[in-house]
């Protein structure tokens, strides 16, 4: 018997390699600009990417703002005239074409779905989330999709775990754990719905947040046993 029946993934860091997916699509954004695809113009993008993305985070700046106004300030720093709404649209096209998975993480599921009913929590954008997991191996394995944006609520918003055990009938969250990378959106997330938490941590240090997740794993392999040991 495992360790519990339901397993709530987060997507990217955790199963799937953003990093990759994005930076492909970052560099294909400005080549269709007319922008040089540099090291410095993709830092750029990614200082002002992540302060953005922390204060949605925060709750203090909403999705279709932020989705917008990191290209807004991209372009204005290039001194370009494009239409940042635009921009974003082709970014997203981009990204969504993206289906690049962490090594190891199509095996980890394929070993897990036997034994417990797997779902993606994500709060990445629907338009690029839906189409990368379509692509991906994992559409066959994990059978639950829940994206803040179309669930009305975010990580680490209690609520948004609450509409997931609802949606997926989960009458005793103690058979339920949340997995990912992120202390805040995940783990907090799923300490303030009250569920268990696995920080999904490869560089192995301790949390110095204050977050205390229930468990600690650095690698795929080290989930899969903590897992499926009752």
């Amino acid at each position: 018997m495992p360790r519990y029946d339901y397993l709530l993934f987060d997507a990217d860091h955790t199963l799937f390699d953003f990093d990759q997916a994005e930076e492909r699509a970052l560099r294909r954004t400005l080549l269709d600009c007319g922008y040089p695809d540099s090291a410095e113009t993709v830092e750029l993008y990614h200082l002002v990417n992540r302060f953005l993305w922390h204060r949605f985070d925060l709750g203090e700046l909403p999705r279709e703002v932020l989705v917008v106004e990191r290209f807004a300030i991209l372009d204005r720093v290039l001194g370009g005239q494009h239409d940042p709404e635009a921009l974003n649209r082709r970014y997203l096209e981009h990204l969504a074409e993206g289906s690049d998975l962490l090594p190891g993480a199509e095996d980890l599921c394929r070993a897990l779905a036997p034994h417990c009913i797997l779902a993606i929590v994500t709060n990445g954008l629907a338009a690029a989330q839906r189409g990368r997991f379509a692509r991906s191996p994992l559409s066959s394995l994990i059978p639950w999709l829940f994206i803040s944006e179309e669930v009305g609520y975010q990580k680490p918003e209690a609520e948004f775990f609450r509409c997931v055990l609802s949606e997926m009938g989960i009458s005793d969250p103690s058979r339920a754990v949340v997995i990912g990378d992120n202390l805040f959106s995940d783990i907090q997330g799923g300490i303030n719905a009250g569920l268990d938490t696995i920080w999904y941590h490869p560089q192995g240090d301790d949390p110095t947040s204050g977050i205390l997740p229930t468990h600690t794993v650095s690698s795929y392999q080290a989930l899969l046993e903590y897992l499926l040991t009752p």
